[in-house]
């Protein structure tokens, strides 16, 4: 799966999470995907569901028509719908979005979770998560972390990075997203030798 960014957006963004690495005691974490699931039953059961209903509206229609061709049919239009389906823009419209954002949700903690394990003398950690197909940003710190951000700190840096994606700069919206992230970090966990 091709990457969101470019190769210069992603210096860019490597080269202010290293800069906030240095500057503070914790550990920011920034995950970008293009997808949180791959969801692929869905265009199997929806391309499947629609053949039925084409199989049972033309048997309602016009009974004359031997089993055989119906079959031919339902299979037919549940072949060509699923592959239809496949592409990765009509099955996330297919997707219920309770379901995308259930998924996003589990990737984004199993993702901080696997940090938190890979790392665990790290106390202080905040991870940006953003799943594009899914349209789904979160931010999750530890709970000391948490705590110490002024009320709706982390709300309103999703707010800004959503305003970003919409204006079609997703790059710049990371960037600002992390850059804020890593100030509460400078504030709340300064280097260790500066403690």
């Amino acid at each position: 799966m091709a990457s969101p960014f470019t190769p210069a957006e992603h210096q860019r963004i490597d080269a202010v999470v290293s800069a906030i690495e240095r500057d503070t005691s914790a550990d920011l974490c920034v995950i970008v995907v293009n997808a949180s699931d791959r969801y692929s039953l869905y265009p199997l059961v929806f391309a499947a569901l629609a053949a039925i209903l084409v199989g049972a509206i033309a048997s309602l229609i016009r009974p004359a028509i031997p089993s055989r061709v119906v079959i031919l049919i339902e299979l037919t239009l549940a072949i060509a719908l699923t592959l239809i389906l496949d592409w990765r823009p009509l099955r996330l419209r297919i997707v219920p979005r309770r379901i995308k954002h259930s998924r996003a949700w589990q990737l984004a903690h199993r993702e901080f979770n696997a940090h938190t394990l890979a790392s665990p003398q790290q106390p202080h950690r905040v991870l940006l998560f953003v799943s594009l197909g899914e349209r789904y940003v979160e931010i999750i710190a530890d709970h000391e972390t948490h705590a110490l951000a002024p009320e709706g700190t982390w709300n309103r840096i999703v707010d800004e990075f959503l305003t970003a994606v919409r204006d079609g700069r997703v790059a710049d919206g990371v960037i600002a997203a992390a850059s804020a992230c890593g100030a509460i970090l400078k504030t709340q966990h300064p280097p260790a030798s500066a403690s």
